[in-house]
């Protein structure tokens, strides 16, 4: 029986308007759905800190290998994504295919660097080591100690917030309906979800409820524990900077570096905005920014670029990545019938988001991931949780 007895008001109900909950709702409607958002702010969410790298290479990291091929075929999606998007809105998402730089200061950030290279080509990636002095000819404001680096062209970057607007518009244009609330808890009817119960009282029934809250998909209401995605909030500190006329260009495309074993990166926008990023901190729902952490990117900054003192600071930031145990995201059906996940997108949210769309809808329509998303459905974390919940 349906939550009050009723026949469900839509196909799906997402829960959680940032990029990852809307592309599920744009992709569903687009498939004929009948689709709902809940949001108290749909377009936020943990995209409008992110400085918006689309780096399966340069952000490859050891034991994350069957990930890079998920990173790797979003990234591909990329350009018609964005394309069609800008279609269908009118929006620009700033992706521009700059290519990415990562540099290394010292020997030892050197070493690691070579030995991040060898693993890339190891995997058949497309990665150039080149010499310090072909860094600085390509980014002439890097400092003069720059020991080498990696120059991968196929590392690119778009705007997240400009991503969020449009496809908050998307959706607004395709029909789906948005419910400016919070919800106070997914309802469960005997063995299956129904949709939600929202703060304000009002009962959202669906037959499909899709778990889209990011950081917060861990907690919320309603849901048996073993059905819970083991998802956690992962602190990151973010600094944008203002690239007045006279210093353009100042960089032309993103860097990355290496800095005392830590890693900083450095994004430029063709609105003359400077991203810099980001610290990891393991620290619940602590959003505040910090002095240490200003003080961390400034300083790992200015050891790549120098001249980066010189620019106004325009805005500090922090926001909560959804982590998960893997660093991979939970896409797809749960145990509990009626209910599917798409969250757990750590640093990778943004990269992500065409696939996930292609893969939720897939799910919504037809009940089953493609094959390429099969490694990285709930069902991997089922047996962990359900022990856990006994």
């Amino acid at each position: 029986m349906h939550v009050s007895g009723c026949p469900p008001q839509g196909d799906v109900l997402v829960i959680g308007g940032g990029i990852i909950g809307l592309v599920t709702a744009w992709r569903a409607a687009q498939r004929g759905l009948r689709t709902a958002v809940v949001d108290p702010a749909p377009g936020g969410g943990a995209a409008r800190v992110a400085a918006g790298m689309l780096a399966a290479v340069t952000e490859l990291q050891y034991g994350e290998q069957t990930l890079l091929d998920l990173n790797l075929a979003s990234a591909r999606r990329y350009p018609s994504f964005a394309a069609e998007l800008t279609e269908a809105t009118g929006l620009d998402l700033g992706y521009r295919p700059c290519g990415t730089l990562a540099v290394a200061l010292d020997a030892d950030d050197r070493a690691a660097l070579r030995e991040l290279h060898a693993f890339q080509l190891s995997l058949g990636l497309e990665s150039e080591w080149i010499s310090g002095r072909d860094c600085r000819r390509l980014e002439p404001m890097l400092a003069p100690g720059v020991r080498g680096g990696l120059r991968v062209d196929g590392d690119h970057q778009v705007d997240p917030r400009r991503l969020a607007n449009a496809l908050l518009l998307a959706c607004e244009g395709a029909g789906v309906a948005f419910h400016r609330d919070l919800v106070e808890r997914i309802a469960v009817d005997g063995d299956r979800a129904r949709g939600a119960v929202l703060r304000g009282g009002t009962s959202l029934t669906a037959e499909h409820t899709v778990l889209a809250a990011g950081s917060r998909s861990g907690v919320v209401a309603g849901l048996p524990e073993h059905v819970l995605p083991p998802v956690r909030p992962v602190k990151g500190q973010v600094l944008r900077l203002r690239i007045p006329r006279a210093y353009a260009p100042f960089l032309s495309r993103t860097v990355r570096g290496v800095v005392r074993g830590g890693h900083v990166y450095l994004v430029p926008r063709e609105n003359g905005e400077l991203v810099v990023g980001a610290t990891s901190e393991e620290l619940g729902w602590d959003t505040e920014v910090t002095a240490g952490g200003v003080y961390e990117l400034l300083r790992d900054a200015h050891d790549l670029v120098p001249g980066i003192t010189e620019l106004p600071l325009a805005e500090t930031l922090a926001g909560l990545r959804p982590g998960s145990p893997d660093n991979a995201p939970l896409l797809g059906p749960t145990a509990l019938p009626g209910l599917l996940l798409a969250t757990g997108h750590h640093r990778n949210g943004v990269l992500l988001t065409p696939i996930t769309g292609d893969v939720m809808a897939e799910a919504l329509t037809t009940g089953e991931v493609p094959p390429y998303a099969r490694p990285f459905t709930p069902a991997r974390f089922a047996n962990a949780l359900q022990e856990q919940a006994v």
